[in-house]
Parts: C-alpha cells; structure tokens; sequence
C-alpha cells in the first residue's frame, strides 16, 4: 500500500473531491482524519471508509480558526502520536457570492481559500517537525494560472496565493525534510458552497477543455495520493494540473 502507517488529516473531506482523496487515502493504508464544518458529510465519509475495513475519524473544524487548528493537530497527535501528510482542501467556490465588489465576499473568500491554508500549514509544520518531515498538498485551482470573468474576483487571487504560498512554504521547510506541492483541478462537480450551474455553463466549459468533459473527483484523488506519498519523494514547491488540458490552450 502507498501510505502504509501514515496518518494525513484531509480538510474539508465531507464531500467532493476531499471525500474521494480521503477515500483512497484510507484504501492505501492511511489513517485519516477527516476535518470539516460539514458534520453529516464528515461522518458519513468516516463511516464508509471503516465499513471497508480503513481507518477514518472524523474532526470538526473551521479553518479560518486558529483555535480549531491547533485542536485538530494536537488531537491527531494525541489519537495517532504523529502527523505526516497534509491535505489543505477546504474552500468556497468563486460563485458563492454574484457582486464581484462585495467586500464580504472578498473577504470570506480569501479567509477560507487562502488564509485557511497558511493556518493549516503554520500549525502542521511542528507537528511534521516532531514526526521527522512531511508533505502539504495544497488545493489551489486552474484559476490560479488564468482569469476568469465570471464569478468573485477574490477565487483567483486566493488560488494564486496558495500556490505561491506553496512554493515559499517549499523552500523553506525543504530542509527539515517537509514537502509542499499544489494540485489544480479543472471544471468539476459543483463544490457544495457553489451555485447550482446551468446546463449552457456546464457546456461552454466542456468546449473549452480539450478532453470535451468534466472531471471526476477521484481523478484528482489520484494526483494527491502521489504528492502525498514516498513515490513524490523528490517533488516540492510544484504544481500538478488535472484539468483535461484546459490551460494548455
């Protein structure tokens, strides 16, 4: 198994691609801590993967809060004695909120998408200090490489700065053996903090990805499940795009 006896911690894991990583996180050996606000999802997941014989718990946790941070690691800690993989997924979808200058939408965006990820990662490094080294996956998006018209600004300028965030954090825990990388999916399932999408949206993204279709959660999954593991064991402070060749354009 690819992450035989290690223990990882999933934000946001009650559902989309969060659950399918946390899924196949536990397939491959790993112990997961599942985190999220989404109680009924967390525990659902938590409850699927010990039906299949893996090791799952489930965590309440708000990561725009550094309180509920340093409770979630010290309780992985506590409950499993080490933290070695990371998985900063939790975020907010670019159209939860429709008036581009909303400052609240700005705001609620960015504290989730971005500066929930640095929390995550300011609090985890100790804890990979303590278990002798680490990895981060970070979920950033394709709208951290390119623009978009449509939905809040605030969704590419928090993708941008988790993967910069990414690479800085690369650097500089590189030497105490501490791995960063980002992923980027492109058009999925709609996240659960987003609008429903319609059928004419659904189809223009389709024609803009060069594989002519959406992508599945555990096609994602499987990204992660490499950064996360031994196998990346000389990959840091870089992206992977799982996009269907939508940037490629």
């Amino acid at each position: 198994m690819r992450l035989e006896g290690k223990i990882a911690i999933i934000t946001g894991a009650g559902g989309g691609m969060g659950a399918a990583t946390a899924k196949l996180f536990a397939a491959e050996g790993a112990t997961v801590v599942i985190a999220d606000l989404y109680e009924d999802g967390g525990r659902g997941v938590a409850t699927e993967i010990a039906a299949l014989g893996g090791r799952a718990e489930f965590v309440s946790a708000d990561v725009t809060s550094e309180s509920d941070w340093d409770r979630l690691i010290a309780t992985t800690e506590e409950r499993f004695g080490r933290l070695d993989i990371l998985v900063n997924n939790a975020g907010i979808s670019s159209s939860a909120f429709s008036d581009p200058f909303d400052i609240n939408g700005w705001n609620t965006i960015m504290g989730i998408n971005a500066t929930g990820v640095y929390l995550g990662t300011r609090a985890a490094v100790p804890a990979m200090r303590r278990a002798g080294g680490g990895s981060i996956v970070n979920f950033s998006s394709i709208l951290g490489f390119v623009g978009s018209d449509g939905g809040h600004p605030a969704y590419s300028a928090s993708k941008g700065a988790v993967r910069l965030l990414t690479k800085a954090t690369a650097v500089r825990y590189g030497p105490e053996h501490i791995r960063a990388n980002s992923v980027h999916p492109g058009f999925m399932p709609p996240m659960r903090s987003a609008a429903s999408g319609s059928e004419q949206s659904r189809e223009r993204a389709i024609a803009a990805t060069p594989l002519r279709r959406t992508g599945e959660p555990i096609e994602v999954a499987y990204g992660v499940l490499f950064l996360a593991s031994d196998e990346a064991s000389f990959v840091t402070g870089t992206e992977l795009v799982i996009d269907g060749g939508y940037i490629a354009r």
